[in-house]
């Protein structure tokens, strides 16, 4: 059937009309969408995606394979992702240690400092001072974690005002607790033997601080220097006739050879106390110990902060301080120590 050329000419004009109101539509969406959206024109007139989320390279160089800092690394782990930094999302980890070896700790933080990481974490203080050292005038934050003496160890300025682009977590140990423990575990002691490694700086403060409150104690200090691991074992041989029991701290080459020293002493049934729950886990007496997990939480938070934008130079040091009295029940039957009242309603008892 024919149509006329009056209904031809009226489908024509509605055509045209629908087409000039889409050209319409389609231009001002297009500039909406350049000025205030979150959508981009291309040049082929689509949309382009919006720009991927930064994923952030983190390198967390661990200084031994030990128990209390491995706790210290899980920690790390879950605070940051607690704090949105999560693997394989915007995340990604470059794990190492250094099995107790200054120069592997230099290499790897070397490494790290080479590759342009957005941040290095260290755990424990030669991984820190390493870190510190080749970050130096690279313009990469270092976090560090479990280090008992920040300022001693030149890792910072101060605890408030750190300056010297690392800040961190600091295991400031319970000291006058562990040793009013060990008074009250052993009331008749007079001698504590010390096993320390002689450049560990936190070592170093431990000791000093130890020597100072003996006195208030009644306590003599017995202190024995190592250079390495090979020298652990004659070290302990000649330390154990002196001495009535053995402190430890958190001397990362003597907590590397633990069961050296706890094995030779258990022979001579002379107690050792930790400075922390791993250490009596794995056949220390007793200890006044701190959550090196939590430790570690606290710094993965405090990493975070840096990766969002705070200043690493200005973000004080956390120095956590809380403690709690554990002790293995198996050795203290073993060397014939009984609890003492003070301690048995606060202890928790804890096996390997």
């Amino acid at each position: 059937m024919k149509r006329s050329k009056k209904s031809m000419f009226r489908q024509g004009y509605l055509k045209a009309a629908v087409l000039a109101m889409t050209t319409f539509l389609a231009l001002g969406m297009a500039a909406c969408g350049s000025t205030g959206g979150s959508a981009s024109t291309t040049a082929a007139g689509g949309t382009a995606a919006a720009a991927p989320e930064k994923v952030f390279k983190v390198g967390i160089t661990q200084y031994a394979p030990h128990p209390s800092l491995d706790n210290c690394r899980e920690g790390i782990i879950a605070g940051l992702k607690e704090a949105g930094f999560e693997e394989g999302k915007n995340l990604e980890l470059d794990l190492t240690n250094a099995d107790g070896k200054g120069e592997n700790a230099s290499m790897i933080a070397q490494n790290y400092a080479a590759k342009k990481y957005d941040m290095i974490i260290a755990i424990a203080t030669p991984s820190a001072m390493a870190a510190q050292a080749a970050a130096d005038g690279k313009n990469i934050p270092v976090v560090f974690s479990a280090v008992s003496d920040p300022v001693a160890a030149k890792l910072v300025e101060s605890l408030d005002a750190p300056k010297r682009g690392t800040t961190g977590t600091s295991d400031a140990l319970p000291l006058e607790k562990q040793m009013q423990m060990i008074r009250a575990f052993l009331p008749e002691a007079q001698k504590i033997g010390i096993l320390y490694t002689t450049n560990e700086v936190n070592s170093q403060s431990h000791l000093k601080a130890f020597q100072e409150l003996a006195p208030q104690y009644g306590f003599e200090i017995v202190a024995m220097g190592v250079n390495g691991p090979s020298d652990i074992p004659l070290a302990v041989d000649s330390l154990l006739p002196q001495v009535d029991c053995i402190n430890n701290f958190t001397d990362n080459n003597v907590v590397n050879n633990l069961e050296t020293l706890v094995s030779k002493a258990s022979e001579k049934k002379i107690p050792v106390f930790g400075s922390e729950v791993e250490q009596v886990k794995n056949g220390c007496a007793a200890s006044e110990s701190i959550d090196y997990v939590e430790l570690g939480r606290q710094t993965g938070l405090m990493a975070a902060d840096i990766l969002k934008g705070q200043d690493v130079n200005t973000m004080a040091v956390k120095v956590i301080r809380e403690s709690k009295p554990v002790a293995n029940q198996a050795v203290l039957e073993l060397l014939g120590i009984t609890l003492p009242e003070s301690y048995k309603s606060t202890v928790e008892y804890t096996e390997k």
